[in-house]
């Protein structure tokens, strides 16, 4: 019997980074990583099921979960989020659950939602966007590939930090912190991480994600 099962899968929406659901059979607890996008998530335990927004995370966070819970979220493309819930407002778990309006919808802008699921996660997106409740500011993308470069340094930084909740530099941080863990969960030696992931030395990889992961590059390769 496992604790924890999670499946993803990618999604047809070009504001979704993927799709994921996760069930428990026992109760337990894992440690929730730093992460740079925002989620919907639906949250079904026992005779109770809710939906929350959540945003960006600068530190990691033990979450602990129950017996017999069922989860199914949407994780947003960086850039994307509701107007009606900014991401810095979002931000380290100052999430938003929104009211039940019956068992199976829920009250979002004054109207009643039926709650999505795994497979109908798309045409839920597509609706949200339709109806202007989600939306994407494309100068995120741009800023990542170097190419806005019309607008002032000033604001870029507003434009970005309104899109997503943080500045660029701690979003290059977050993600390069991630991006080591994988390479180490991969089994690549710590001082070859140290290079691909462009840190200065051992100490300065450890500091970050000690501070992003919540671990050591030796924790995390000796669970790997």
């Amino acid at each position: 019997m496992h604790k924890f099962v999670l499946d993803t899968r990618s999604s047809d929406s070009a504001l979704v980074d993927h799709v994921w659901r996760a069930h428990s059979d026992w109760p337990g607890s894992f440690i929730s990583v730093a992460a740079v996008q925002c989620q919907i998530v639906v949250t079904r335990h026992h005779d109770r099921t809710f939906l929350t927004v959540r945003g960006p995370e600068t530190r990691p966070t033990v979450m602990h979960f129950p017996a017999g819970g069922a989860w199914f979220g949407i994780t947003l493309r960086l850039g994307t989020f509701l107007p009606d819930f900014p991401p810095r407002s979002l931000l380290d778990q100052r999430d938003a659950t929104l009211p039940a309006a019956t068992d199976q919808s829920f009250w979002l802008h004054g109207s009643a939602w039926p709650f999505p699921t795994f497979e109908n996660a798309d045409v839920f997106i597509k609706r949200l966007e339709r109806e202007g409740l989600l939306v994407c500011d494309p100068l995120v993308d741009d800023v990542r590939t170097g190419q806005a470069r019309e607008l002032s340094v000033r604001s870029v930084e507003h434009r970005f930090r309104r899109a997503t909740g943080l500045t660029r530099g701690l979003v290059r941080q977050i993600e390069r912190a991630r991006a080591a863990t994988t390479l180490l969960e991969r089994g690549l030696p710590i001082l070859d991480v140290v290079e691909r992931a462009g840190y200065f030395d051992q100490p300065h990889l450890t500091r970050s994600l000690t501070r992003f992961v919540g671990q050591t590059p030796g924790q995390i390769a000796h669970a790997s």
